[in-house]
Parts: structure tokens; C-alpha cells; sequence
């Protein structure tokens, strides 16, 4: 993870998960949506999109055809609800933060790549902002799945593709879920195939926050 790649955002974080490059940026902003005012409370957000050269074959921007697609509007959503799930709004105050995730380069996982870069870029603009007391935990997030009836973590695209469970796994760093998003392919999985998928993403998760701590700390606190 690498921060402060723009120079206006309030942080910046480039997340690199093997093949999948993810740029993460905050933007706070002195305002709130209509439907808090008058409550006191602050609110993150955020929106996703893909570069066109991010895939093997053009993606067409969505400004073009108008408005977010379903698959766009649903991993939005998730990045949303993600950070929110670890901040006190009382604390943010009357405060908007959007976290802006746009993917350079796709190679799978680019939804959980967005929640734990997105978490970086987030915390180190309550830092600078002097808003700590608004996290409540870290969080991050992980794929993990069955290939060739192998569990493994943190699939590619190929992976992905024939994988016969897939799971998303958002987690915080004092050891709860914010989400878990569970499929079978073709053949439904045991609750030991379910338990066993969510003892390796727990693995995967403890190194994300490991990693995470590192970057924030090492953050440049320009306020």
C-alpha cells in the first residue's frame, strides 16, 4: 500500500493485491446529506469505478451510458456500509467523507481491495483532521474460496471464475464481521467447508491489519 498518490485528496492510499491496483481517496467535506441535518451525525460514502484499460477487454465508462450499473451500485453500496460499520458519526460531527475507489487493474478481488484500501485512505484523514475518536475499529476485507476442492484465500480472476464457493469476508480488527457474503457454484458447501473458509479468511484479515497499521502510522500528519 502506498499513500498519498494525488495531491488534493485528504489521504490517498494505492493498494496492490497481486495483480489487482485499486486507487483509494478520501474527500471530506463541511456539509451533510439532507436527511441528517439537524441530527448532529457525520456520514461516509463511496463510489467505485473501473479505468477501461483496469480489464482484458475495454470497459466502457459508466459516465457514458449515463448512470452506475447494478454491479457497480451493489460494490458501492458494500464500501459504504463496510466504513461505516467502524466509525462513530456523533464523532465525525457534520461531516460528509467519501471515499473514492477506482480500480487501474482488475485481476479479481477488487470489491475487498476497495474496503481495506479504502479504510487506509479514511484513517489517515481523521488523523490529519483530528477525528481519531471517530474509528472504532480497523476493518478490511478478503476473498476467499474453493478451487478443485482446495480452500484458498484471496482468489484472482481465474480462480474466481471456477471457484466452487466464494466468499467475501469484511471483518474488524477486534475479531467481528461487518459482512460475509457466501455463493456455491453448482454444489452446496457443509458448515464445516463454511467454517473452515472463514478460519483462512481470518488469516488473510490479520495480515491486511498488520499491513494496514504499518502504513498508517508511517502516515504524514499534515493538518
Amino acid at each position: 500500500m502506498s499513500l498519498d498518490v494525488q495531491k488534493w485528496a485528504a489521504a490517498s492510499c494505492l493498494i496492490r493485491m497481486g495483480d489487482t491496483h485499486v486507487l483509494c481517496a478520501a474527500t471530506v467535506e463541511d456539509r451533510i446529506p439532507p436527511f441528517l441535518r439537524g441530527k448532529g451525525v457525520g456520514w461516509v460514502t463511496s463510489e467505485y469505478s473501473m479505468l477501461p484499460a483496469s480489464t482484458s477487454e475495454r470497459t466502457q465508462r459508466e459516465s457514458v451510458k449515463g448512470r452506475p450499473g447494478g454491479r457497480t451500485h451493489e460494490i458501492q453500496r458494500l464500501i459504504g456500509r463496510a466504513l461505516r460499520g467502524v466509525i462513530d458519526t456523533a464523532a465525525l460531527g457534520e461531516r460528509t467523507i467519501t471515499i473514492d475507489c477506482d480500480v487501474l487493474q482488475a485481476d479479481g478481488g477488487t470489491r475487498t481491495a476497495s474496503i481495506t484500501g479504502g479504510y487506509v485512505a479514511l484513517a489517515v484523514a481523521l488523523r490529519r483532521r483530528g477525528l481519531e475518536r471517530a474509528l472504532t475499529a480497523g476493518i478490511a476485507a478478503v476473498s476467499v474460496g474453493i478451487v478443485d476442492g482446495m480452500p484458498l484465500l484471496d482468489l484472482d480472476y481465474s480462480e474466481d471464475s471456477h471457484a466452487e464457493v466464494d466468499f467475501n469476508v469484511v471483518g474488524t480488527d477486534a475479531g467481528a464481521y461487518v459482512e460475509v457474503q457466501g455463493t456455491a457454484e453448482g454444489k452446496a458447501f457443509d458448515r464445516g467447508q463454511m467454517d473452515q473458509l472463514l478460519g483462512l479468511a481470518d488469516v488473510g484479515l490479520q495480515l491486511l491489519f498488520e499491513a494496514q497499521r504499518q502504513v498508517i502510522e508511517g502516515a504524514t500528519i499534515r493538518r
